[in-house]
């Protein structure tokens, strides 16, 4: 029913924490494949998704990912971020009732410094984005980063949050 595409650059420690989050949907049987789109990384982003079972691409053209994809919806993701307990869940009863897309609900433990959030804007993909393939047809096209794909894409909140990459970042950056 889904497929979750992250992109990757030197993102190891990252992958492996959006990759360890994701094992509750593939043991549902949800997550059906996750594609990685790597910008040339040089740590072991490779060995990573290849022991997690993903398909690991250093050239492609969104259009075949997307054609190509296992599910009938993608999730978008930053390499580094989290969904939380309950996102299983909240995206089955979002694919259920909805035909939109969808983002997970910002951590609350997780919340940029105010004056951060007041000045820049959050980045696409912070929240994540969950979009039907259909849908996903429309946006992609060869070249095209995943960012800019859910830039502007108007979306539902889901009950689900999300721990986003910036925090699992600096949470190792200390």
């Amino acid at each position: 029913m889904l497929t979750v595409i992250i992109e990757c650059r030197d993102n190891e420690p990252e992958l492996a924490q959006t990759l360890a989050a994701l094992v509750a949907g593939a043991v549902e049987g949800i997550v059906r494949d996750v594609v990685v789109l790597d910008h040339g990384s040089r740590d072991g982003s490779h060995e990573i998704a290849d022991a997690a079972g993903c398909r690991f691409l250093t050239e492609w053209d969104m259009n075949e990912i997307v054609r190509t994809a296992r599910g009938d919806w993608l999730l978008l993701l930053e390499p580094g971020a989290r969904p939380l307990n309950g996102w299983v869940d909240a995206v089955v009863e979002h694919v259920a009732i909805s035909k939109g897309p969808a983002r997970f609900a910002g951590s609350r433990s997780h919340r940029r410094p105010l004056l951060k959030r007041l000045v820049s804007r959050r980045p696409a993909l912070e929240q994540g984005l969950l979009v039907s393939k259909r849908q996903a047809s429309t946006i992609a096209r060869k070249g095209i980063r995943l960012d800019q794909m859910a830039a502007g894409v108007r979306a539902r909140r889901l009950v689900a949050e999300i721990v986003p990459a910036w925090a699992i970042r600096a949470m190792r950056e200390l």
